[in-house]
């Protein structure tokens, strides 16, 4: 068996202090007394700590590597954020380094500690639909590494946030609805806890107030963003007739509505108009072809490297929150005829 390599999260624990002041006293950081300092450095040495390249490179000024955190690799979304990050990042001589939080909270927390041992020179973060706590951020941030988060982001932590205009996104998906003659509009949110899903679904609240519509909490579905729960949840409402319209939070959830409404008969878009968000490649295979939101992920990534390369060896970053344009893409799954003139208007 390998023998286990000692962390700086092995010695914080033998200690019964935090991670965070281990760190800043192998560092060598004055924020930490003397004598404390002291007793890192002896419990390190007894316990045969041994610092990796990474740390030695950071205290003399200079990483290499940018740590990422993101909750699934696979969509379509955040691989071409990464697309973007790296597309900046490689050419400038930077790495990355990519963790998965699969939507756990835990592993989140586990994937930044690694990062935060590894001394990474930056971290770049999606919040997963589980995380209510963010202390593991404030970590980082008290580290004095640059920390950036994207997409699902909180303002309960310091620094610089790179988000979609999820509110645009969800009122132009339900205006463009109501202007195809839905009047009964459903929607499929995802956790209404996580800022991207409140901001889609207050933007479709304010379409249907907009036009006169009374928002009914009876066609709000939550945590409805895969595609079974799409499934499931048209089958419950479409079957009685309740809908004419239906805007999903999420690419997967709109594809699984529009499998079941043909299951069941339901013509698209003739008895209900259906449009998704992300723009994942299936939406322009899907029959019918799916409307939905580009989100301009790559667009973001290089933002957000740009953001993050300007700021490391910085003890603090402005507090500021960068909007990425959407657009939606309009295709048979909710239209016939023309296209939708409205959706590159301001309103």
């Amino acid at each position: 068996m390998a023998k286990h390599r000692i962390t700086i999260t092995d010695i914080a624990k033998e200690m019964g202090v935090t991670p965070s002041t281990v760190s800043r006293a192998l560092a060598g950081n004055e924020r930490v007394s003397l004598k404390t300092r002291e007793r890192v450095m002896a419990v390190a040495k007894d316990v045969g700590y041994q610092p990796n390249v990474l740390a030695s490179s950071l205290r003399s000024g200079r990483s290499d590597t940018i740590g990422m955190v993101v909750p699934r690799i696979n969509r379509h979304f955040f691989s071409n954020v990464i697309s973007g990050v790296e597309a900046l990042l490689n050419p400038a001589g930077l790495n990355l380094l990519i963790s998965q939080s699969h939507e756990r909270m835990e592993d989140e927390r586990k994937a930044v500690h690694s990062l935060l041992s590894n001394r990474v020179g930056g971290i770049i973060i999606s919040h997963s639909v589980e995380t209510s706590s963010f202390d593991h951020y404030n970590e980082v941030v008290a580290e004095e590494i640059p920390l950036i988060q994207f997409d699902r982001v909180t303002d309960k932590v310091p620094g610089p946030r790179i988000v979609n205009d999820n509110f645009l996104g969800g009122m132009r998906s339900t205006q463009h609805l109501i202007k195809n003659g839905c009047k009964r509009i459903a929607h499929f949110a995802g956790s209404l806890h996580v800022n991207v899903y409140q901001e889609r679904f207050e933007g479709y609240k304010y379409a249907l107030e907009k036009a006169g519509l009374e928002f009914d909490p009876s066609l709000l579905v939550e945590n409805c963003i895969i595609q079974e729960e799409g499934a499931r949840a048209i089958s419950e409402l479409a079957g009685t007739g309740k809908i004419d319209g239906l805007f999903a939070a999420s690419d997967f959830s709109a594809l699984g509505a529009i499998r079941k409404l043909k299951e069941m008969k339901i013509a698209i878009p003739g008895e209900v108009k259906v449009t998704g968000f992300a723009n994942e490649p299936f939406s322009e295979l899907v029959d019918p072809a799916l409307s939905s939101v580009e989100q301009n992920a790559f667009e973001m990534g290089t933002q957000i490297a740009r953001l993050i390369m300007g700021n490391m060896g910085k003890q603090s970053i402005p507090e500021e929150e960068i909007h990425i344009p959407v657009r939606l893409i309009p295709r048979q799954s909710s239209y016939s005829g023309e296209l939708d003139k409205m959706i590159d208007s301001d309103f």
